[in-house]
């Protein structure tokens, strides 16, 4: 598969950083540096616009390292960048941590995934077929 990608950022394309990553990393396009109060969100630009083929969905997901040792994540993970938008890609960060983050200019700062989905018929009943879970929900399945 082929992605048709706009790099308006002077980063280097997004790129898998070991050779069976599902996640390319994604940098961010600022001119300075942001600092992020603790429980500040920021929409951060990456200077990116990408074409995907129908079918075809980016998911745009925290990268591990950011959260554990910063307390940086995405605010709404996995956000998802569908194959008919054609603006820049921006990433919602927040700042999870009790201290100010400071975000560097073309720091990596989430990475993102290409997955295929469909769009199934919807198809209204009155009842669904039984299952030996049934309804049961969260933390039915118990500690095991």
């Amino acid at each position: 598969m082929t992605i048709k990608i706009i790099n308006r950022s002077n980063n280097p394309l997004p790129r898998y950083e070991s050779e069976q990553a599902a996640g390319m990393d994604i940098r961010c396009h600022i001119q300075e540096a942001v600092t992020l109060q603790p429980m500040e969100r920021r929409l951060i630009p990456t200077g990116l616009y990408i074409e995907l083929p129908v079918g075809y969905e980016a998911q745009i997901r925290p990268r591990s390292g950011l959260a554990l040792k910063r307390g940086l994540t995405v605010l709404n993970t996995p956000g998802t960048i569908d194959a008919d938008y054609r603006g820049e890609v921006g990433v919602i960060l927040i700042n999870l941590s009790g201290e100010a983050q400071t975000i560097e200019p073309g720091e990596r700062i989430c990475q993102m995934v290409i997955a295929r989905h469909e769009q199934p018929e919807l198809m209204e009943v009155s009842e669904l077929s039984e299952t030996e879970r049934g309804a049961g929900g969260f933390g039915h399945s118990g500690r095991k």
